[in-house]
């Protein structure tokens, strides 16, 4: 299933919404001119376990602490698809929680999504790991997780894919969520047997719990749960 639009307006602009997308493609821009899925950037600002896990700095190393990785990882991507399908779901889903929040709110919950999933990911990799992270998916899973409580019963215009047939439904968010969640979940739990490198399942599953732990905290008051603004 892949979201298209969602039915709940947004009173507001969503400038850190906007400004989210905007970085993450002009930061892919700069890979692709450094060497695209192979670019330095990736290895230097990429969040790299045995690096966050023991405090060193591997070559190319950066100009500031090896922990400031946590967040510029989440800037980076590893290729059109990744970038493509990850804004995809931030534009879908982000700017109604940004309404939610109000910016600044919303941006400290997106980074500290972010930074609570790659150490998700980083917690459950091998400690020796020496492959970076990179996405914004571990943040957008907690922009998922808030979307979840505070609208379940918006609709969200999906295409469904069976083979070689598809359409387009209108599924409720709690569905279409707790599918993808529960995908998440199955794969996290299968990836804990791999050492190599792959989706970072981890970083999905724990964004998407600490979005859902925290909302409650980042809201705005006059905005009730399963409702949006009350």
């Amino acid at each position: 299933m892949f979201p298209l639009s969602d039915s709940v307006p947004s009173s507001t602009t969503p400038w850190v919404t906007y400004a989210i997308l905007g970085a993450c493609v002009a930061v892919w821009l700069l890979e692709v001119a450094t060497g695209g899925g192979r670019s330095p950037l990736i290895f230097a600002f990429g969040a790299i376990p045995v690096e966050v896990l023991h405090g060193i700095d591997l070559r190319p190393t950066i100009p500031f602490p090896v922990e400031a990785t946590l967040v510029t990882s989440m800037f980076l991507h590893g290729g059109w698809m990744h970038l493509i399908g990850n804004m995809l779901y931030l534009w879908i889903f982000a700017d109604n929680v940004e309404d939610a929040m109000g910016h600044l709110r919303f941006m400290a919950f997106y980074l500290v999504c972010g930074v609570g999933a790659a150490l998700t990911h980083i917690l459950l990799s091998p400690a020796g790991s020496r492959m970076p992270m990179v996405g914004a998916s571990g943040a957008i899973s907690g922009v998922l997780g808030a979307y979840l409580l505070l609208y379940p019963h918006a609709r969200v215009k999906t295409a469904v894919v069976f083979g070689f047939f598809w359409d387009i439904v209108m599924v409720p968010a709690w569905v279409l969520l707790g599918i993808w969640f529960l995908l998440q979940t199955f794969s996290t739990l299968g990836s804990l047997s791999r050492t190599g490198g792959g989706v970072a399942f981890a970083a999905h599953f724990g964004g998407f719990l600490l979005g859902m732990a925290l909302v409650g905290l980042f809201k705005r008051r006059d905005v009730s749960f399963g409702g949006g603004r009350g």
